[in-house]
């Protein structure tokens, strides 16, 4: 039997509007049926972002929204991978900005442990991260940090979010993160990530 570490992330307070919440692969939160056909899965979760926002999806809406969903479940989700995946839509046709958080054993010491979870000293950065206490009512005192890392393959840099936390009386440490290079759709995300971040909590099953 294996062994797993039990606090888990708890995603009841999410709003799930501007989202498409993937879930785990492996872990204690896991398995989901949405798994054992990922493709059947995106495709009525597509159904179901179009109606939630009373939009005419067409003749093909659905089938492109839940083709992009399945891409990326499986591009940002594989295999034994335990963290969940949020998808941030804007519109249902829009290139999702995903989103990631992961809840693992807590290392010490604290402080260090945040900047090491948010990259706070990234030596690749173009330029020193910005670094930001951060508070949310559900996980307590934690750290955020904005930050630009030039790629080998690309001549444009991503821009890279992340927010962690140690929580004491679950013994757990808590990352959210996410990367991209299209820098103005991650800062025009970037309320909703702050909400996102804002809104988990965790629980012991």
């Amino acid at each position: 039997m294996t062994d797993w570490f039990w606090p888990v992330l708890d995603i009841e307070y999410v709003d799930a509007y501007p989202w498409a919440i993937i879930p785990p692969r492996s872990g204690p939160s896991a398995p989901f049926e949405a798994w054992d056909d990922i493709q059947a899965w995106c495709r009525d979760y597509a159904e179901d972002i179009w109606a939630d926002r009373d939009l005419d999806p067409g003749v093909n809406g659905v089938e492109f929204v839940g083709e992009t969903l399945a891409r990326c479940a499986e591009a940002f989700c594989p295999p034994g991978s335990d963290h969940w995946l949020f998808l941030h839509l804007d519109h249902p046709t829009d290139t999702p900005l995903p989103v990631c958080a992961a809840i693992g054993p807590a290392s010490a010491p604290r402080e260090e442990t945040l900047r090491a979870l948010t990259m706070a000293d990234d030596p690749n950065a173009v330029e020193p991260p910005v670094v930001k206490p951060f508070h949310s009512e559900r996980l307590g005192k934690g750290t955020t940090t904005f930050r630009y890392v030039a790629q080998d393959s690309s001549p444009h840099v991503l821009a890279c979010v992340r927010y962690a936390w140690q929580l004491a009386e679950h013994g757990a440490d808590v990352v959210i993160w996410t990367a991209t290079d299209d820098i103005a759709r991650v800062i025009a995300a970037s309320d909703d990530v702050e909400a996102l971040a804002k809104s988990l909590a965790v629980f012991i099953p």
